[in-house]
């Protein structure tokens, strides 16, 4: 077994961190002390958790989506990816969801990685970086979008020639 994915296609989803999130973007959660007490020191302010890039053509958005939940097993047969910018995906509710991703391999995907958020945990894409959609596993599936909107195309599919199988640990 490689990295969560064994040789049939089935992949495990793994716990998601930092360090093994680190390639394809960064996980935003309240982790250790905080930068500043804010508020009359009644807030902890964790700041500047993301890296967000919207290009040269591009703001930062914030939409809302309201996805239906999945259930593992899950069959995984398209990633996507935005050239344009980062894209920050963090749930409305406490609830743990699914982060797919793939290493660029020559301008296409590689080998999928899968991992399960934490409650409380949400995930920056990279600009560029191949994941998965999103994938709430719990209703509600709310969530609150941090991207680049612009006029530019930025987004890029791929669908695989065989599925592959996301499992629980």
């Amino acid at each position: 077994m490689v990295a969560g994915l064994d040789l049939s296609g089935r992949i495990t989803a793994q716990p998601l961190t930092a360090a093994r999130f680190a390639a394809f973007g960064d996980v935003l959660e309240v982790a250790g002390a905080p930068d500043k007490l804010i508020n009359q020191g009644l807030c902890g302010r964790h700041h500047d958790r993301a890296t967000l890039d919207f290009g040269p053509e591009g703001r930062a958005g914030i939409s809302l989506f309201d996805a239906e939940p999945r259930a593992l097993p899950l069959r995984l047969d398209m990633v996507e990816r935005h050239p344009e910018g980062s894209q920050a995906f963090i749930p409305m509710g406490g609830d743990p969801f699914l982060v797919v991703v793939a290493p660029d391999d020559a301008g296409r995907p590689g080998r999928p990685e899968a991992f399960l958020t934490a409650p409380g945990q949400a995930v920056n894409y990279h600009r560029n970086t191949w994941h998965g959609v999103l994938t709430p596993l719990h209703a509600p599936g709310l969530f609150a979008v941090v991207d680049r909107i612009g006029s530019t195309p930025n987004l890029e599919e791929h669908w695989f020639d065989t599925p592959y199988e996301v499992v629980a640990p």
